[in-house]
């Protein structure tokens, strides 16, 4: 993927200029990163089977925010921050927490009435977060933004639980950590953890415990379940805990190097302990020791493609476009169909120019816009950057109209499909297509 830290949607309530507690500084910004939303969805697959629901249907989404928090909205959509993935200290208890919010999504506690719903659509959750907005990915480490009004006591009413609620749902997890074959000594001890914040005063406490309301009788029901449990005391699988702390160490070195520094020190011999290391060096501007390591990495996994992909980012940030190439193109290559690898690729391809990388271009991002998570506003700018420098007016006009819905600019979208409508021939796709985003815009409007 290009850089990891990706802004892909800020969400500004701006009604009163209060926010909702459920999202602490009123906005909420997401990342992306294939890597460790590929681990996660495949470490929770047990579990959401086990809740009967379709692993790839839940979309899972990283908040950018230090806090510990998890929660989901709009139905099958699963929202975990990232302070809440750094912290926790096994796979157990990052799955105890999807196992829990995974009983919320069964047990339709959000989209429960009317009420609900209309709240949400009000707030353009429904159609921003699970919409295209959601996929947007910028360039470098900030990308696209859009603003959305809203009540933050309805936000704020929608993603908080009742008691009732969160016992059912620690029921419901219970049943999926034994019916995964997972032990629940995870979920056991991320709820004393949030036992020991409900000691400070509650300005400072998690949003989770403020979300999630937490009753000793909680604790107490997993704690007899795990003393009952023939699975307490079982292990994860060696995979299992390679890929958490793959995903802990990547974290943790993109948003907290100095403190990856102290926690992966040179020499240190495992896989994340150099990942980490190398991520976290990167990102203080040590080139030389970073590009070290991930030569090295590498070398010990060459059909990793997120290894590959994480040295063409290294290369193509500090300048070395033309060095960064062959790496997009083999991570590309070992794991096709990735929509970010296709648009970091296609940046790639764009900045090194002349008609066949512009043409090379086009055809990764008219693919990566056609898959799940592809549909961002910045793969739609390179869309329009890759045919405009072809001197194709009405591709250019039609993919800047997308970028334009993509991000709720319904205005911008008309005046560009109306240029787009100029030039492109009647019955072409291009045209049905720019035909399709004006009548979204209309809705959108009504």
């Amino acid at each position: 993927m290009r850089a990891f830290i990706r802004l892909l949607l800020v969400f500004c309530f701006v009604a009163g200029g209060s926010v909702s507690d459920a999202f602490g500084q009123g906005r909420i910004s997401f990342i992306r990163d294939t890597e460790i939303e590929t681990i996660i969805r495949e470490m929770a697959r047990p579990i959401f089977q086990a809740a009967g629901l379709s692993p790839s249907a839940v979309n899972i989404y990283l908040v950018n925010d230090s806090d510990l928090n998890a929660f989901v909205a709009g139905g099958q959509n699963l929202f975990l921050n990232t302070g809440l993935i750094a912290r926790t200290e096994s796979p157990g208890e990052l799955l105890g927490v999807i196992a829990h919010e995974a009983g919320h999504i069964a047990g339709g506690h959000i989209a429960r009435g009317q009420e609900q719903v209309e709240r949400a659509r009000q707030l353009a959750i429904l159609t921003s977060l699970l919409g295209a907005a959601a996929a947007a990915a910028g360039g470098g480490d900030i990308g696209a933004a859009a603003a959305v009004g809203g009540q933050s006591m309805a936000l704020n009413s929608m993603l908080s639980y009742s008691r009732t609620m969160e016992s059912a749902a620690d029921q419901a997890a219970l049943r999926y950590m034994d019916q995964a074959g997972f032990s629940s000594e995870g979920l056991l001890s991320f709820l004393e953890t949030l036992q020991d914040q409900d000691l400070v005063p509650a300005s400072r406490q998690s949003e989770y415990l403020r979300t999630h309301p937490l009753t000793f009788d909680r604790i107490d029901t997993v704690r007899n379940h795990v003393a009952n449990s023939s699975l307490t005391g079982r292990e994860f699988s060696p995979q299992v805990w390679s890929d958490f702390d793959r995903l802990r160490a990547k974290l943790i070195g993109f948003q907290q190097p100095g403190l990856a520094l102290q926690l992966y020190p040179a020499g240190a011999p495992g896989i994340a302990d150099r990942y980490g290391r190398a991520i976290a060096l990167y990102r203080t501007g040590q080139l030389g020791q970073a590009t070290g390591i991930m030569n090295q990495l590498i070398a010990a996994e060459p059909s990793n493609p997120y290894f590959q992909e994480l040295m063409g980012q290294i290369l193509f940030e500090n300048g070395r476009i033309q060095e960064s190439r062959p790496y997009y193109e083999r991570a590309n290559q070992l794991l096709p169909g990735q929509p970010l690898i296709q648009v970091a690729l296609a940046r790639v391809l764009i900045e090194t120019g002349g008609e066949a990388n512009l043409q090379a271009a086009v055809d990764q991002l008219a693919s990566a816009v056609q898959r799940p998570g592809g549909r961002s506003p910045f793969a739609f700018r390179l869309l329009a950057t890759a045919y405009g420098r072809l001197n194709n007016m009405g591709m250019m006009a039609l993919s800047l109209a997308e970028e334009a819905l993509a991000l709720g600019d319904t205005q911008m979208a008309n005046q560009q499909v109306a240029r787009a409508l100029q030039s492109l021939p009647n019955g072409s796709p291009g045209q049905l297509r720019a035909l399709d985003v004006q009548r979204e815009a209309e809705r959108l409007n009504r």
